[in-house]
């Protein structure tokens, strides 16, 4: 039995196919509407108000003509879910019931067993740490401060909080009578080598202690906040093979049914906020890890909702952190709003001065748009009572709305602006408008624009294949289309043209192909496309397949695109002589001139 992507038996691959359709699959996140032979709805992965994202039931295959996403059911699991490959297989496993025999679901970075027994050490330890904060007497301390925080016994328990008690060996102890290695515990972030001498010591003492969970709900790390004073006041575990800070968010296990059903997440500073948000009823609230905001956290997002709200301390440092994280959310293409928080506060002291309903009323249904909240933000540095502090105003505040392409947004934000300064608003506009032309001047307006905020998915240099391609490209792509869903086809093209594919990713494939059906394989894309091992084949692939079907194949049609394809190189040859003799022929090279005639003579042959 071979083994495809993370060694995973084919077999449970198959079966997953098998038992997951496509449509099933993606209609639990896109509503899909019959379109003739397709389904079509809205994509999941970027911005789009008409629907291009694309469902072929008879080939289980799914494609957006907007962003370039495709591929089978897993894949799709793997982009809305952000999960591995293997993730993405033994999830959909467990929900058919499929057994994973010896294979578990585990894909090759957990195939040592360290990784497994660190995971189970984590688990024992978090239980640890509840316990001693619930159940001693060193654990009071930390109970009485959680409980003046207005945390409920239901939550401690809920969000496993617990304590590391000021000793220099419990988890030490705890460890090795359970006969974990210490020296792999210390490789994990679960204890420390002593300063001086042999041995180990706790990690973490005399701190509160939060669990930090995978989107999976398994511990993977700690964060720890001091229970008196010192620094740090938050101590989060090292960086692991468990644990990556850039590609973890607190709380997403637990909120990720909220935000897919909303399309919306709150992003928080801190697991105080998270926490207490929670018990206030926002239940689609997630935290970065003591850490700046990521391209791989705001793709996560992007793979479970539309908008983010922005939710941080009311101070300085809160609000310069939201404005930083407006494009990165916003490149994602995610819409984002910001939660404004009285100064001074963060969203836990709200919630306890203020309570639950207020919080959710006044705070997050209150969120604000990015423009909104940077003029808001721009003011505070202005004294609007006095008259050079209203020009400096209306300058800034003009740079911020003259980017806007909607007409009706810049007029909204200029009659605000315009009401602030006692400035007549047509004078504002004027100003605008020639700002904009200025602007326009610098630079272009849209996705390539390096500062401004992209509303799809599109990174610099992507675009989806254009309308019009040269012969010998759309006749590669016709190819493989026969290809892959006739063995005959692929045997003849393999006879006559083997790899000598134009199109790198299409010799790929060729090979790929090749390669599939010398396993006894039969013709199906879905299965196809899981022995793939390249996410820029596996869009490529699907959308191939996406192509209006080129009828019924025959040898002299074949034929006909395999010379267009042997053409190409012939031609690109054919202009380079062509421009060698001229230059020849410039310099007075007459000879040289008649020997490249004649080569092509020789190629036009060909």
């Amino acid at each position: 039995m071979s083994a495809g992507q993370g060694n995973i038996p084919d077999d449970i691959i198959e079966s997953v196919l098998q038992h997951h359709d496509i449509v099933d699959t993606v209609s639990k996140y896109v509503h899909l509407t019959k379109q003739g032979k397709y389904m079509k709805g809205l994509c999941p992965f970027h911005s789009e108000k008409t629907p291009s994202f694309t469902v072929t039931p008879d080939r289980q295959i799914f494609y957006c003509y907007g962003c370039g996403a495709g591929g089978n059911a897993i894949k799709f699991m793997m982009e809305i879910e952000g999960l591995s490959f293997p993730e993405a297989v033994r999830t959909m496993a467990e929900e058919s019931h499929i057994p994973l025999g010896e294979w578990q679901g585990r894909d090759s970075s957990h195939q040592h067993p360290e990784l497994d027994r660190l995971l189970q050490a984590y688990e024992l330890t978090s239980k640890m740490y509840h316990f001693l904060l619930k159940n001693t007497e060193h654990g009071k301390p930390a109970m009485e401060y959680l409980r003046s925080r207005g945390f409920s016994d239901k939550i401690i328990d809920q969000f496993q909080i617990g304590y590391a008690p000021n000793r220099w060996d419990t988890i030490v102890q705890f460890l090795e009578k359970r006969s974990f290695d210490p020296v792999e515990m210390e490789k994990g972030g679960l204890i420390s080598p002593r300063h001086e001498g042999d041995g180990y010591v706790d990690r973490f003492r005399d701190r509160i202690m939060f669990p930090i969970w995978n989107r999976n709900g398994k511990v993977i790390a700690f964060a720890g906040r001091i229970l008196g004073e010192g620094q740090p006041k938050y101590l989060n575990s090292p960086e692991t093979k468990l644990f990556n800070k850039s590609r973890t968010l607190y709380n997403l296990h637990h909120a990720k049914t909220s935000i897919r059903k909303l399309r919306q997440s709150v992003l928080f500073e801190g697991y105080g906020d998270v926490i207490s948000a929670w018990e206030a009823g926002v239940q689609n609230g997630v935290a970065a890890m003591g850490t700046a905001l990521t391209e791989h956290h705001a793709t996560m997002l992007k793979g479970l909702c539309d908008e983010v709200i922005i939710c941080y301390d009311g101070d300085r440092a809160g609000q310069a952190a939201a404005l930083k994280n407006f494009p990165l959310l916003e490149n994602a293409g995610l819409h984002v709003k910001v939660a404004i928080v009285s100064d001074g506060m963060d969203p836990d002291d709200f919630i306890r001065q203020y309570g639950a309903e207020r919080f959710q009323r006044q705070i997050i249904e209150s969120a604000v748009s990015t423009v909104k909240f940077k003029l808001i933000y721009l003011k505070k540095n202005h004294i609007l009572q006095e008259e050079e502090g209203r020009i400096a105003y209306s300058r800034e505040a003009l740079n911020v709305i003259a980017p806007l392409s909607s007409p009706t947004e810049r007029e909204v934000y200029l009659r605000e602006v315009s009401a602030e300064v006692k400035v007549d608003f047509e004078t504002l506009k004027q100003e605008c408008n020639l700002l904009r032309q200025s602007l326009q001047k610098k630079q272009n307006f849209g996705d390539n624009n390096e500062n401004g905020w992209n509303n799809g998915r599109h990174k610099k240099g992507q675009v989806p294949t254009p309308n019009l391609l040269p012969a010998y490209h759309v006749a590669e792509r016709r190819l493989l289309h026969w290809m892959m869903q006739d063995l005959e086809a692929a045997e003849y093209v393999e006879k006559h043209l083997g790899d000598a594919f134009n199109i790198e990713d299409h010799a790929a494939i060729a090979a790929y192909l090749y390669a599939y059906y010398a396993q006894g394989k039969l013709p199906d894309t879905s299965r196809f496309i899981s022995s793939l091992q390249d996410d820029r084949l596996e869009k490529n692939v699907s959308s191939i397949m996406m192509m209006d079907a080129p009828g019924v194949w025959a040898p002299h049609i074949l034929d006909d695109y395999i010379r267009q394809v042997r053409k190409f190189p012939l031609q690109e040859q054919l202009d380079l002589k062509r421009e060698e003799m001229k230059i020849a022929e410039r310099s007075g090279d007459f000879l040289r001139a008649a020997q490249i005639a004649s080569e092509i003579i020789a190629l036009e042959r060909q």
